[in-house]
């Protein structure tokens, strides 16, 4: 079975020397769960691909759907996008941290199966506090697919996480039930306008308020 961490933020020794044991095990390649905004995700550094390669093993997810990741700061998008474009900088600055996943032209030196091959690459700095000290520790951009097998329901607990996916996994970084609640938005600025790939928890009114050109939807 996993190794279960239930994050202390109150104590920051303890918090310190969690870290150290979380970060270790996504260096080797493992991977963890641990609470999103929303709902219990899995965690793998998103440079490793046997790494992400196992995610999609646990998840039983198709391989042409690519997975999402999540950054401690805004500077860590330098590691994953060629580019930032101004549409992007303004999103940033507005939007997170937020439910916003942002698509970007993908580093080329990103594994194939994160990015399904799109060339785009899924971004987000989260609006958990808890999430962010994590990624923080971290130190380096990590995948945040939910925590379940593709097609069931999404959990809330580090108990379902268990229950669901047992072994599989390394590590469940329990940090209390996530709150649920609706998906990330998914807004690709690549294209000119944006296209919004994903309506959820930013609307699409919220996003054209802030940008000079509107964005428009998927068919």
């Amino acid at each position: 079975m996993p190794e279960i961490i239930k994050i202390d933020l109150d104590d920051e020794t303890v918090f310190r020397t969690q870290m150290v044991k979380i970060k270790r095990i996504l260096n080797l390649g493992g991977v963890m769960a641990f609470p999103t905004d929303t709902f219990y995700g899995l965690g793998a550094t998103a440079f490793n691909r046997k790494a992400v390669s196992r995610i999609f093993k646990i998840k039983q997810r198709p391989k042409d759907k690519p997975l999402l990741t999540l950054v401690a700061s805004a500077y860590q998008v330098n590691s994953m996008a060629l580019e930032i474009t101004p549409t992007a900088e303004i999103l940033i600055e507005k939007l997170w941290p937020g439910p916003l996943t942002i698509l970007f032209s993908a580093h080329p030196h990103l594994p194939s199966q994160l990015t399904a091959n799109t060339g785009k690459i899924g971004v987000r700095q989260p609006g958990n506090e808890m999430v962010r000290k994590l990624l923080s520790g971290i130190g380096f951009p990590i995948t945040a697919t939910s925590a379940n097998i593709s097609g069931t329901e999404n959990v809330t607990t580090a108990r379902e996480v268990e229950e669901t996916l047992g072994s599989q996994i390394d590590l469940i970084v329990d940090g209390g039930a996530a709150p649920g609640g609706k998906e990330s938005t998914v807004l690709d600025v690549t294209l000119s306008p944006s296209l919004l790939v994903r309506e959820g928890a930013v609307t699409r009114e919220e996003i054209d308020a802030i940008l000079d050109i509107p964005c428009i939807a998927v068919p």
